[in-house]
């Protein structure tokens, strides 16, 4: 792989696979979640060897280590190469925690129930008659 001597840290964050589109990573840093020594950093900062950024995204906070510059998206397990993942240990349990909640979708066989049990309640109450 070519070495890369700058790279904007949106382009970063893409590219190590901690955003999934490089508008969700420019976005973030400019909505305060990504941080640099405790500091709001923007998007077009460039990435240096051995910064330390802490990342609040939508299922994880992440606190990395850069190991070495990339440019360009490649897949997970080259990904992980650029970074050192030194998120604590309490973070990564809440996280492992936050994950059992449920997503939105209703259980099965639980909450409202369906027509055909609407309509056997119906007759088991004795029934409203349609007006």
């Amino acid at each position: 792989m070519k070495e890369v001597e700058k790279v904007r840290l949106d382009k970063y964050l893409w590219s190590i696979r901690i955003f999934k589109s490089r508008s969700l990573a420019s976005a973030g840093c400019e909505s305060g979640r990504v941080k640099l020594n405790g500091v709001t950093v923007k998007a077009a900062r460039n990435v240096a060897l051995n910064d330390v950024y802490e990342i609040r995204t939508e299922g994880r906070k992440w606190v990395i280590q850069v190991t070495a510059l990339l440019a360009n998206r490649v897949q997970y397990t080259e990904a992980i190469k650029f970074y050192n993942d030194i998120t604590p240990e309490e973070d990564k349990a809440q996280e492992r925690q936050a994950s059992v909640f449920q997503t939105g979708k209703r259980p099965s066989k639980i909450g409202r129930p369906t027509k055909k049990e609407r309509r056997e309640l119906d007759d088991f109450m004795g029934g409203e008659e349609d007006l």
